[in-house]
């Protein structure tokens, strides 16, 4: 019933791809927001109770309707994680927005491309010259990849005896993690948040950048995985980089130009620079990685259909 659930879940968001901003993920912005102006008071427990009132109501809720359709019919309640599953995996939209930022690139539309990712990494970038794009989009893609399919298809799997909170966990975590986790004006308040996600997200994280190995050069991916990942700002990410880097046989990370000037950044991967045929690349490295864990789950419900 997994395999079946994310299969149908996948069809649904390629032929009837949600629109942005999506409306569940703005409600739940407001409701984060309104949660941080009530209980941030810069403090770590203030921090600790903000999280599990953002998340443990939708997490009940989201269980509660589960088992409630699973007494009717199991039918229901798989129908249920579909829907879920829909709501949480973006594959279509970064995809998309990836093979945008590609073709703007080869058409030589510099100002397209660039606000194409200004929009969607939410940071200005006015001053990035054409291979600043390219490394930065490719690097968007990994991550989203990751954040938006891969980590929650693993948590759904790992946490399926429950229905699909696992999806909804990861989504959610992952959302705070970088929304508190990464304020550094609140004091404590943002480091559980940081923290909760680290812990949810060590066993998808090195998921990915496996299968990233996997469907790609793998022993230059396991070699920058190794070399590299330490060096990125942010650990965890720099793991999954380096990988996807690596897999691809391409250059990664390097100095990009911003603001205030030229932004230092380690070097991730190996071979060539980033051009916008990676890009395009890096889309099918995602969907090898989709297909290799599709047939695996595949073939595991299978033999449970057998035994």
């Amino acid at each position: 019933m997994i395999f079946f659930a994310l299969i149908a879940a996948l069809l649904l968001e390629h032929f009837y791809p949600l629109g942005h901003p999506l409306p569940h993920y703005v409600a739940f912005g407001r409701y984060t927001q309104y949660i941080e102006r009530q209980l941030n008071a810069g403090q770590y427990q203030h921090g600790v109770l903000a999280w599990l009132a953002a998340i443990l109501p939708i997490l009940i809720g989201v269980a509660a309707v589960y088992f409630m359709l699973h007494q009717l019919s199991p039918l229901l309640a798989w129908g249920w994680s579909v829907l879920v599953l829909y709501l949480t995996l973006g594959f279509k939209y970064f995809s998309q927005i990836t093979e945008r930022i590609a073709r703007a690139l080869e058409a030589g539309d510099i100002e397209a491309a660039r606000a194409l990712l200004a929009d969607w990494r939410g940071l200005d970038a006015s001053q990035l010259d054409a291979d600043d794009i390219a490394r930065l989009t490719a690097e968007r893609c990994f991550e989203s990849a990751h954040r938006q399919m891969l980590g929650v298809i693993v948590c759904f799997v790992l946490l399926s005896p429950l229905g699909p909170i696992g999806a909804v966990l990861f989504r959610l975590a992952s959302i705070l993690g970088r929304k508190w986790g990464s304020i550094e004006a609140v004091g404590q308040f943002g480091e559980f948040a940081a923290r909760a996600f680290h812990v949810i997200n060590w066993i998808p994280l090195r998921l990915s950048a496996l299968s990233f190995a996997v469907a790609g050069n793998f022993e230059d991916a396991m070699y920058c995985w190794r070399t590299q990942a330490a060096d990125w700002p942010d650990r965890e990410n720099g793991i999954l980089l380096a990988s996807g880097a690596g897999a691809l046989g391409v250059r990664l990370g390097l100095p990009i130009h911003d603001a205030g000037g030229l932004l230092q950044r380690p070097e991730l991967g190996l071979g060539d620079h980033a051009e916008p045929q990676y890009l395009d690349s890096s889309i099918s490295l995602v969907w090898r990685v989709l297909g290799i864990w599709l047939l695996l789950l595949l073939l595991m419900t299978i033999a449970s259909l057998a035994g």
